[in-house]
């Protein structure tokens, strides 16, 4: 009865928690006007919602207003929602974080967010003795020097991140780095912060102990937790309210436990989200609850209000504390910068992505407040808000320069892996797997089983859900806008059973093979869908897209048609893709490539990859050499060669190659398709690297016309459980000539066309493969 009354008491009627939200409101209708404004010039969103905060921040200083609707009771409910929205989108950063890419580079994300640290502290110390004097601090001036060493070495990894999607640079090499290095910095301070405040304070240790033990109690918790929870019901999409609270029930109790012992709780709100099982409904209900509010509502209002908080015209009315921001700005940036720079030259990263790194390092956030206001606040009244503009104007500043540096270099951030081909074994290698219903799953899931299976030549993937958008419903969501990638409440209503058995697909294949996959989904026309598709790959920077063949198998074996449109789609998006393309066709209904044959490690899988020449099959080549280090997989190289000898023209003649290079130069002289020195130099290379070694087996046959070449394709139809084809260009070719007189899938290239179709029997998937063709020459490394 009481907290009503106070809180709707008759003598107030502004009272604080009203206050609190029209504030909120006003700052996220403000920041969404600018946001929409600024997207026109190229300018990301925390940056137009930390404007909208300083359009609002005079009207909070003005007396009437700032007694009204900004009363200083309103700051105490702040800090408690601000709580509960730290500790939840720090928990969302985790559970979203690449972990894997980190570990990788884990010394060079180090080093780069060492270098901007390490020499923010040093500017932030020496800057320290000058702006104590200056700004009249009755405070010990190490405790001073303390809160300015950390007020410059800081990076808000909030900003960072928001920054990098927005741009859309969080795929690229650059924005992982950044981001990477802002949250191990951020981790860093936060540690040396929570060390320097509880410095002096008793049962220090034993509490930090405490908390330890704290954290480490709920990550174990989560992990049953969340196993728990997957297998209750699994014809359910999401998790329902009360099972979803509970996980943010953990997440707040322990959060709290962390606050009342004397520590700041984001570090481990980090740890717990990044520990978090990502596979399974539990991962995908949190990311996608917590994404959507988050991104549209949380962040919008974090970044608002750190611009509603500044005076700017206390602040700006005296050359002084203007000239003490200015100082404090060339502090941050140029700390940021040098150390950035020093790092980057070390590790050989260019000078222009050092400049970039350094400016997204640059960025700060209303962490600094949360972070260091309390303690700020003891011993720097009343220079408080001069420090807190120079963080406003610094982010703003790092932020403009940021954007511009995107939109400038185009090469920097270009996706300069769109081929297999010519990449590093050591590279990573990007995938995005499609498909249009839940039969097609298996193959796809086998295939990344396979090219997953090499220790040394990481890959990522991610699967795309391709579902028709019918045209009754499609008027019905046109005034439905996608922000921030997230799927509205209709959208995400599509795809019905088969959304639930994909998923279902999915979470066992990461429970038995460890391998996570990271879900997209489009939902979209069948005349627009290759677009969602080929962007995705663009912002995804992926090398190779993966697609279901529009035909399936019957229990007869013949194949049958699907929709046309998805046929029509797998044109399109073959023509159009900014990658190389896969198209998978399953085959063999006993014997096929199969995710249940290639999980057990004693079922050894026959893989043929047929090379006749061009870039094609060059990239077919890489894209066999990288699932050949799966144990499983037995790989066998048949290269076709014209014969050049009469009595080869009357036989086909097939052999084992076990001899010497010059031998291997004498056969590979022979008249070749297309390419014929590029061809020649590859498979020496490839030969000498890997077929002499004895990973790689190596056959040849000669050949005087497709009828022969097509005889060849039958001999082996039954051995190998997996055909890999180039999709290549070989109508004049004299080894395939006569082979596409019944043409019935022209998109699958001459000999892809032969081994999908249903005449043609054998018991092996296909995989036909297209090289992107703007991509530079090149030949496979080790």
């Amino acid at each position: 009865m009481d907290e009503t009354h106070n809180m709707f008491c008759k003598d107030d009627l502004v009272n604080p928690m009203s206050s609190m939200g029209l504030q909120v409101s006003c700052i996220l209708v403000v920041s969404h006007f600018f946001n929409v404004l600024f997207r026109t010039v190229g300018q990301p969103g925390p940056i137009a919602q930390i404007l909208a905060g300083l359009i609002l921040g005079p009207l909070s200083h003005i007396p009437y207003m700032k007694r009204k609707f900004f009363p200083a009771s309103s700051i105490n409910y702040y800090e408690v929602v601000s709580f509960f929205c730290r500790i939840h989108f720090m928990f969302l950063f985790g559970l979203e974080m690449n972990i894997h890419y980190t570990l990788r580079h884990l010394r060079l994300v180090t080093l780069v967010a060492c270098g901007g640290a390490i020499m923010g502290g040093i500017f932030g110390l020496s800057g320290s003795f000058y702006l104590y004097h200056k700004l009249n601090i009755h405070a010990p001036i190490y405790y001073f020097c303390m809160v300015m060493m950390l007020m410059v070495s800081y990076t808000s990894s909030p900003m960072v991140i928001r920054l990098s999607a927005e741009l859309r640079l969080a795929t690229s090499d650059v924005g992982r780095i950044a981001v990477s290095s802002a949250l191990i910095t951020e981790m860093g301070c936060l540690l040396f912060f929570n060390v320097m405040v509880t410095w002096n304070k008793q049962n220090q240790i034993s509490y930090g102990i405490y908390c330890t033990i704290t954290t480490t109690i709920v990550i174990l918790i989560n992990k049953h937790v969340a196993v728990w929870l997957n297998s209750r019901d699994r014809n359910q999409k999401y998790l329902n309210a009360p099972e979803s609270l509970l996980i943010l029930f953990l997440l707040l109790t322990s959060s709290m436990i962390i606050e009342i012992l004397g520590y700041n709780s984001i570090i481990s709100c980090f740890i717990i989200g990044l520990l978090f099982p990502k596979e399974g409904k539990t991962a995908r209900t949190l990311i996608h609850k917590l994404g959507y509010s988050i991104y549209n509502f949380v962040l919008p209002v974090y970044f608002g209000y750190l611009g509603l908080q500044c005076d700017l015209i206390n602040v700006f009315r005296s050359l002084d504390r203007t000239t003490n921001v200015a100082i404090l700005i060339l502090l941050s940036i140029g700390s940021k910068l040098g150390g950035t720079l020093l790092a980057c030259r070390y590790l050989h990263i260019s000078t222009n992505e050092g400049i970039f790194i350094g400016f997204m390092l640059n960025t700060r956030g209303y962490a600094d407040l949360l972070f260091f206001g309390a303690a700020a606040k003891q011993v720097i009244v009343k220079s408080y808000n001069v420090l807190l503009v120079s963080i406003v104007f610094n982010t703003i500043i790092s932020g403009i320069v940021v954007a511009s540096l995107s939109k400038g270099d185009d090469k920097m951030f270009s996706n300069n892996h769109t081929a297999i081909e010519p990449q590093q074994m050591e590279n990573e290698l990007r995938i995005l797997a499609c498909v249009y219903d839940p039969r097609q799953v298996s193959t796809i899931l086998s295939t990344i089983l396979a090219i997953h299976g090499s220790k040394t030549s990481p890959s990522i993937t991610y699967f795309m859900h391709l579902i028709e958008l019918v045209k009754k419903i499609k008027s019905n969501l046109l005034f439905h806008e996608k922000e921030n990638d997230e799927l509205s409440d209709e959208e995400d209503s599509f795809g019905g059973n088969d959304v639930v058995d994909i998923n279902n697909a999915l979470d066992s294949f990461t429970a038995e093979t460890k391998i996570l996959v990271y879900q997209k989904r489009a939902v979209s026309s069948f005349s627009s869908l290759y677009e969602d598709v080929c962007n995705e790959a663009e912002n995804l920077r992926v090398s190779i897209i993966l697609i279901p063949f529009h035909k399936h198998q019957r229990i007869d074996g013949k194949l049958e048609s699907g929709k046309d449109g998805i046929r029509t789609t797998n044109q399109k998006i073959l023509r159009h893709a900014p990658c190389s393309v896969g198209v998978i066709i399953e085959r063999g209904l006993t014997m096929s490539f199969g995710f249940s044959e290639l999980i057990q490690s004693d079922n050894m899988q026959n893989v043929a990859t047929l090379f006749i020449g061009g870039p094609d099959d060059r990239e077919a080549i890489a894209w066999s050499l990288r699932i050949s280090k799966c144990p499983c997989v037995n790989m066998t190289i048949i290269r076709f060669l014209l014969s050049s000898s009469p009595s080869e023209n009357e036989q086909i003649v097939e052999r084992s190659v076990q001899y010497e290079e010059k031998e291997i130069l004498m056969s590979l002289s022979g008249e070749e398709t297309v390419n014929d020195e590029i061809d020649n130099n590859f498979m020496v290379d490839f030969y000498n690297r890997y077929v002499a070694s004895g990973n790689i087996g190596y056959v040849e046959n000669f050949v005087k016309d497709g009828k022969q070449t097509l005889e060849c394709l039958k001999q082996i139809g039954d051995i190998y459980s997996l055909f890999i084809v180039g999709k290549g260009s070989r109508r004049n070719s004299s080894i395939t000539i006569g082979m596409s007189d019944w043409e019935e899938c022209p998109e699958l290239g001459t000999v892809g066309d032969v081994l999908a179709s249903s005449d043609f029997d054998i018991h092996g998937s296909v995989l036909v493969i297209q090289q992107h063709r703007n991509v530079k020459k090149g030949l496979i490394h080790s």
